[in-house]
């Protein structure tokens, strides 16, 4: 049975739009997968869920994630029901810069997406101390963290280790609902 296509829809982080993840989505396109960003309103992830369901169609052949707030938004609608055979999350916003504490919040839907997760972060994230991202992860049930020393709030300055390590995860996604390792790469 031939693998059925896969589709990767990006949102974007909080100050940005989908344009600002044309070189997240030209390099995927470049790397022969279908890719296209999605615009978000500029509200609170949680309030933003329902126009990403609007734009995203559920699936086992559609990968959601983005950067920042748009993987946030993409992890929320995957924990709420939303079909995904995997997420890609960039620099994931554990907690406000300088607040730790209120990881727990951020996090909380984490136990229940049932898909593959892979994580892409730079180590001096200030939305993501990466010793807290490290000890979290675990609460994902299949995930996979990569991470990028000297590298804050952006992965451009590695983008095509990224675009290919995205790539690699795709194409490596079970068909079905085969369970996957917890796992983690310093790059």
């Amino acid at each position: 049975m031939a693998a059925r296509p896969v589709h990767v829809y990006l949102g974007h982080g909080a100050s940005g739009n989908a344009g600002s993840m044309a070189p997240f989505v030209e390099g995927l396109r470049q790397r022969g997968l279908q890719a296209d960003a999605v615009d978000l309103p500029k509200r609170r992830a949680e309030d933003a869920v329902r126009a990403w369901r609007a734009a995203v169609p559920d699936g086992p052949g559609i990968v959601a994630g983005g950067h920042s707030y748009g993987g946030r938004v993409a992890s929320l609608a995957a924990a709420a029901g939303a079909e995904y055979r995997g997420l890609v999350l960039f620099s994931y916003p554990l907690h406000p810069p300088g607040q730790p504490d209120r990881t727990d919040a951020r996090i909380a839907h984490w136990p229940k997406i049932d898909c593959p997760v892979l994580l892409l972060s730079g180590e001096s994230d200030p939305f993501a101390r990466i010793e807290l991202l490290r000890a979290v992860v675990a609460r994902l049930p299949h995930a996979e963290l990569v991470t990028y020393p000297r590298l804050g709030h952006t992965l451009k300055p590695v983008l095509e280790d990224v675009l290919d390590r995205v790539r690699a995860f795709v194409e490596a996604l079970p068909q079905s609902t085969e369970t996957t390792q917890s796992t983690e790469t310093t790059r």
